[in-house]
């Protein structure tokens, strides 16, 4: 699927793209598990998303990256499509340069259109300080600690 042809609310997504901009990663707290949160935007040649990256995730992942999400689902919040693995989904990085190693071998087509994204993008945007409702989202309190649950996905529990 191409990132133009996602809605809010579609499930069981998969679509690949170029990690053009990673955030600031946010630490939180929520009943008594530490985790963190970064949101990254990937571009393939019909549009642009925001992908939130959870926990380990945060680490796997550069600007720079081909990945591949797979079974996603997309949410909007103020008027942005965002992309999350969930539970069930999995996020994958397809490493162009050890193509030769064998690891993350991408067909020739895949390569040329990553590269291709990858050329001619802008540096990142400054990260701004979390505002009131963007803690709220991503579970942290006023303080900057908040509560975290890896039963649930935070925001799924979001009311609009």
């Amino acid at each position: 699927m191409k990132i133009s042809e996602v809605s809010s609310g579609l499930k069981n997504v998969s679509i690949e793209g170029n990690v053009v901009e990673i955030g600031d990663i946010r630490a939180f707290d929520k009943f008594g598990k530490q985790g963190k949160v970064c949101n990254a935007k990937i571009k393939d040649g019909s549009g642009e998303i925001t992908l939130t990256l959870w926990n380990e995730q945060v680490d796997s992942i550069k600007k720079g990256d081909f990945v591949r999400i797979n079974n996603g689902y997309v949410t909007e919040f103020r008027g942005q499509m965002q992309i999350s693995t969930g539970k069930f989904g999995s996020l994958e990085a397809l490493n162009i340069a050890s193509k030769d190693q064998g690891e993350g071998a991408l067909a020739k087509d895949e390569k040329i259109e990553a590269e291709a994204l990858s050329e001619g993008l802008d540096e990142p945007a400054v990260e701004k300080e979390l505002t009131k409702d963007e803690k709220k989202e991503a579970g942290i309190s006023e303080d900057g600690h908040g509560e975290f649950s890896e039963d649930v996905d935070i925001e799924e529990e979001r009311v609009d």
